[in-house]
């Protein structure tokens, strides 16, 4: 029973704030240390007694109160957060060959032998930005494509083991990075708790509800739960693994020491991290939490490992999106063994025929496995796989479920061989196949199943950036004749989509979905030239090769007027690309697309710079601050369009920097090693007149001095 709740109201702000301070220990100790001090029940009668002074005291509840940590309000929708710095993604070892190989070339670009390692078990969860101002938490946001989140914050603040406020010396305002994950013993109760009310909504003739199939997706999707009170009702945790951009405040030297601060200002840092010496020493530890990774109470898939020194991180930089300063060694994927029933046919957006393992459900690594990737012809003849097989089933970095090879020795003899179809198994036209490629495709562009790949493909972020035309509003498009072609998309408006009878249509009016496809369409108008180019769906064309055409053509119809040689004196366009995107000028159903699509106002063009492609030759140019007149990603490409390299860390071997507002630490970089410092209005001038708009190099700065 907990005690009275005192009567005058200074004794009771002076006892909520012991309890507040109390409790927030406890968290501490049970969510981020594992090493409770007090029992449940102890905890339970703090908590309660708190919550017997809070309704007597309404105003000394405070925002940061553990009895406020339950949710607020279910949010309609989530806004999108820019991630100042991009969340990048890891490369993968699979091997201690992988790994050495990985560590040589750190050594070498960082010019130095004697690095030292941070390593960390690599949790199986949901990567999370947090941010903290004067202590507070203020901003949690999910890794979303690596510049764009989620912003997931008061589902955040249910989380026991993220503080909402820090203690000790911390930074004016500061970002974290970590993972949200789901305890094995959290998940276990969680899917026994669905079966037990199942059984009862079995006896009441009620839908099942869905059990989980891992730790790793339920947690994701508790964290996007629109009511933030089921997060609260889910056993989740969190542990911060990086510092990400900080302000008013200095960054420890090394990686192993930040993580030391984080975690006495009261973050969760992972015990478990160690410092080594050599990658012999590193790879042990790794091969130690592959023999225990079954004892702990969440999943891991490897091991994240990091150069321990972080002013090497800008210096070695990043190739792609991968940091070239860490890794991930992945543990080997999990096999089971399954019966293959049937190989079926896909057909993609460019008619590639893609044959897939129908197979008797098996669970393999956290998920049950119905359908597995056969890659093409050639690799099913390869690993002589038939229909009827016994076959080992993986999941692929234990995501994409494959078919590794048969169980030969299981065959009864009825096993069947798979031949590729003659037809198209959607639309029955003959198939063809090149000579020198293992694919097999559809040449009809009108195939339904082209069509609705083609069409959801157009409106992906990385084309059109369409909001609400994903795979289920083409479809629904499409069945209802509204949309043959991507040219359709464009004579789309609030009449039209009132027809369907679908989630596009609520009573009265549109869907939300509709609004927001509406709006998409119109806005997709003025997406750049490259993004349309990738949109068609020219065969072998991707995103690198649709920028290399824009940059030489500049508009469609200059395009549709090239010939294949023209193409082919474009670097990086080969013969088989340029007689692809010929082939496609040629059809005059493609033609008259392209001219409804201008007719509609979809007509981006583009500044023509291949006519100075070695404007910039031989020079390393980086880009830091905020532009006024460019982003940083439009900057960098017209960079790589005039023949340059756009550097993402300065060194001796830079050329210039550019540098807007809010430059950070590469133009001290600069200005210590004499690199030439460009404004915008030089750099721009150097876009257009090459070196000679250089200003002549400064003298090295002497810290001496």
């Amino acid at each position: 029973m907990a005690p009275p709740v005192p009567a005058d109201q200074y004794a009771a702000r002076l006892r909520s704030e012991e309890l507040r301070s109390e409790l927030n220990y406890h968290n501490r100790q049970y969510y981020v240390l594992d090493s409770p001090v007090v029992s449940d029940a102890d905890y339970d009668d703090l908590l309660n007694e708190l919550r017997a002074i809070e309704r007597q005291y309404p105003e000394l509840i405070t925002p940061d109160s553990p009895t406020q940590r339950v949710g607020a309000a279910p949010l309609a929708t989530f806004e999108v957060v820019e991630h100042r710095l991009p969340l990048l993604s890891l490369g993968n070892c699979f091997s201690p060959e992988d790994l050495e190989s990985w560590f040589r070339r750190a050594r070498e670009r960082a010019g130095k032998d004697d690095l030292m390692l941070v390593s960390e078990p690599k949790v199986d969860g949901l990567a999370m930005a947090l941010v903290y101002e004067d202590g507070k938490f203020v901003q949690g946001a999910t890794r979303g494509d690596g510049l764009r989140g989620e912003n997931v914050t008061p589902n955040l603040a249910t989380i026991a083991s993220i503080p909402s406020l820090l203690r000790g010396k911390f930074p004016s305002r500061f970002e974290v990075r970590g993972e949200v994950y789901m305890t094995r013993s959290g998940f276990e109760r969680m899917n026994e708790a669905i079966g037990e009310q199942n059984i009862a909504r079995e006896q009441e003739g009620r839908k099942p509800l869905t059990l989980y199939a891992n730790p790793r997706n339920a947690a994701a999707g508790s964290v996007r739960q629109k009511d933030p009170s089921i997060t609260a009702g889910r056993p989740l945790a969190m542990f911060v693994y990086q510092l990400g951009w900080i302000e008013g405040g200095i960054r420890p030297p090394s990686h192993h020491e930040t993580l030391q601060w984080l975690g006495e200002m009261g973050l969760p840092v992972n015990p478990d991290t160690h410092v080594h010496t050599s990658v012999e020493d590193a790879l042990e530890r790794i091969r130690w939490w592959g023999e225990r990774r079954e004892r702990l109470d969440y999943d891991i898939d490897g091991a994240v490992l990091k150069l321990d020194a972080v002013d090497l991180w800008d210096q070695l930089g990043v190739a792609g999106r991968e940091p070239r300063w860490a890794t991930a060694y992945k543990f080997p994927p999990q096999q089971r063994t399954t019966r293959l029933r049937k190989i079926e046919v896909n057909v993609g957006r460019t008619g590639v025929l893609t044959p897939f393992a129908v197979l008797e459900p098996v669970f393999v690594g956290g998920a049950t496995v119905g359908l597995a990737t056969l890659h093409n012809e050639g690799d099913i003849r390869r690993k002589d796989i038939r229909e009827g097989d016994t076959v080992i089933v993986q999941r692929a970095g234990e995501v994409i479920p494959q078919v590794v090879a048969p169980v030969i020795s299981l065959r009864t003899g009825s096993e069947v061989e798979f031949a590729m179809p003659a037809a198209c198994p959607v639309c029955g036209t003959a198939v063809r196949q090149d000579p020198d490629e293992a694919a097999t495709y559809c040449p009809n562009a009108d195939c339904p199943a082209q069509v609705i790949r083609l069409i959801e493909h157009f409106g992906g972020r990385a084309s059109m950036d369409i909001e609400g035309l994903g795979e289920r509003t083409a479809i629904a498009l499409y069945g209802a004749g509204l949309v043959r072609n991507v040219a359709d998309i464009y004579e789309l408006d609030a009449e039209r989509l009132s027809r369907l009878d679908d989630f596009l249509v609520k009573a009265g009016g549109l869907s939300k979905t509709a609004e927001n496809l509406l709006t998409g369409i119109e806005k997709s108008k003025t997406r750049p030239l490259a993004n349309l180019l990738f949109a068609l769906g020219i065969r072998h064309v991707g995103y690198e090769t649709a920028r290399l055409l824009a940059a030489q053509f500049g508009s469609l119809e200059r395009l549709l007027a090239a010939t294949e040689e023209e193409m082919q004196a474009i670097d990086g366009v080969g013969p088989v690309v340029a007689g692809s995107i010929s082939e496609w000028i040629a059809r005059p159903g493609n033609r008259a697309v392209v001219s409804r699509l201008i007719a509609s106002g979809v007509d981006p063009r583009q500044e023509v710079t291949a006519t100075r492609p070695g404007l910039l030759a031989g020079m390393t140019i980086v880009v830091t601050g905020t532009l006024e007149t460019l982003s940083r990603e439009a900057a960098e490409e017209r960079i790589r369009d005039l023949g340059g390299k756009a550097g993402s860390s300065v060194s001796k071997r830079t050329t210039a920097v550019a540098a807007g507002t809010s430059p950070g630490s590469k133009l001290a970089k600069a200005q210590q090693l004499g690199i030439p410092v460009l404004d915008e209005s030089t750099f721009l001038r150097l876009l257009e007149e090459g070196p000679s708009a250089l200003p002549e190099p400064a003298m090295p700065k002497d810290d001496n001095a």
